[in-house]
């Protein structure tokens, strides 16, 4: 069910563009050993990660978190907006895309900086009315170097009026080298919500979900699927204990339930790897890329 279009004031949310943030992690391996302990079960069991070790890519958003006081945060469990990022006035966000480049991979165990820079607001209009995405560009240096460099991209949009029918679905492609079925379940989407400090009720609290935002089911993390898409890369392209990845990008196409099975799915082509999620009616999740380092494609 479509609504009315917000009138938004963009210029004001350009005065945003510029703003900087600096956050300081010491990367420790436990929270990296928690989310290999909560994916243990998911098809994908790396090797226990342990101080010195390489952090896998994607994993990096276990760390840097934004802990907001509960004064601080909104009603739907986001952070309120206004001070880094911009006050838009829409009520649904989403991390919609993203990419990063990985120069050499973070050692957990070792203090690491994040600073991140709001570099772009957009207004665009679509079907389900009016959207703002705001672009968010992060650097992260580790022992003098930067690691890895990487991009944002948050959509915000209005709150649907009612239930109201999921966009129309692509099929999914059927020629794979692999694909892993995953059951998405509470306790999976709880614990990456906790890993991640996220507290957007959708991923967690299914009267929220399903009564104020109009989801059918708790929905799974767009981080956390482009997660498993990664750790899918290292598990079957790696032809050692190294990481091959050395860029990745991502982008949500249509939203997946926990009340479904999903299944994550890639094809290789030399160091090219295209990646996609599965729903279990054959429809397209999300669609990644991957690039690996030289000296890693198949002979």
């Amino acid at each position: 069910m479509s609504t009315p279009s917000v009138a938004i004031d963009l210029a004001h949310l350009q005065t945003w563009i510029g703003r900087e943030k600096v956050v300081t992690d010491d990367l420790s391996p436990q929270r990296a050993c928690a989310l290999s302990a909560a994916l243990e079960r998911q098809g994908y069991q790396p090797p226990l990660p342990v101080a010195g070790s390489a952090l896998p890519p994607a994993w990096q958003w276990l760390y840097f978190v934004d802990t907001p006081s509960a004064l601080a945060t909104g009603l739907d469990g986001h952070p309120k907006t206004g001070d880094f990022l911009p006050p838009v006035p829409l009520p649904r966000r989403m991390w919609a895309a993203g990419q990063f480049t990985q120069h050499q991979p973070l050692l957990l165990g070792s203090v690491a900086q994040k600073r991140s820079r709001v570099s772009q607001v957009d207004l665009k209009q679509g079907a389900s009315g009016t959207l703002v995405f705001v672009t968010v560009k992060h650097s992260i240096e580790q022992a003098g170097e930067v690691c890895i460099e990487e991009e944002q991209n948050i959509v915000y949009r209005q709150m649907p009026t009612g239930p109201a029918p999921l966009p129309p679905g692509k099929a999914a492609p059927e020629a794979a080298d692999w694909c892993i079925d995953i059951e998405p379940d509470p306790v999976l989407l709880f614990r990456y919500s906790a890993l991640t400090y996220n507290g957007h009720r959708i991923h967690y609290d299914r009267q929220y979900a399903i009564a104020e935002e109009f989801y059918p089911a708790l929905v799974v993390h767009g981080p956390l699927q482009a997660t498993l898409l990664a750790n899918s890369v290292r598990e079957y392209c790696a032809s050692d204990a190294r990481n091959p990845i050395v860029a990745f990008s991502f982008r949500a196409q249509r939203p997946l339930f926990d009340t479904d099975r999903l299944s994550i799915c890639g094809r290789r082509e030399g160091n090219e790897v295209t990646l996609w999620t599965r729903s279990h009616d054959g429809f397209i999740g999300m669609t990644a890329s991957a690039r690996l380092a030289a000296g890693e494609a198949r002979a």
